[in-house]
């Protein structure tokens, strides 16, 4: 018998890491640093906060930061009027689900009254539509009130 060991060469993949964010707040500040291609450590250093505050922020451990951290972390985050009032919105609803923040970070047309009356929306049963469907209905509400 042998005792040699035989080596694979495996080829490396590109494989997104796994969302962290147990809550919205978390999930739009890590989709707002990883669309400025940042790291932990390079926010903190540009933004003046704490690299393991703002892990935590977007891990859900922590949720409530201040409206000057807020701030501070939206700007170096290069976040536009909307997707900032989206941010600010999520201090005081850092609950909301995680699809639906990310889906409205991303798509322009979702202005921040839709999305604070799409994310106030409850569902029995099932459970929640996805973001695009979510949304699609309570636009067509507002249409539907409009005068």
């Amino acid at each position: 018998m042998s005792n040699q060991t035989t080596l694979y060469y495996v080829p490396a993949i590109d494989v997104k890491e796994p969302a962290l964010s147990a809550n919205g707040l978390g999930s739009g500040l890590r989709w707002l640093r990883e669309r400025r291609d940042l790291s932990l450590r390079e926010i903190g250093q540009l933004s003046g906060v704490d690299h393991a505050y703002i892990h935590r922020l977007e891990k859900g451990d922590k949720s409530n930061p201040t409206e000057d951290t807020m701030d501070k972390l939206i700007r170096v985050l290069r976040a536009d009027p909307r997707q900032s009032s989206v941010m600010k919105w999520l201090v005081s609803h850092p609950d909301t689900d995680p699809d639906m923040v990310e889906y409205a970070l991303e798509n322009e047309s979702i202005s921040i009254e839709l999305f604070t009356a799409a994310a106030g929306v409850a569902f029995r049963g099932a459970g929640r539509p996805d973001p695009e469907t979510l949304f699609a209905r309570v636009r067509q509400i507002f249409e539907e009130d409009a005068p």
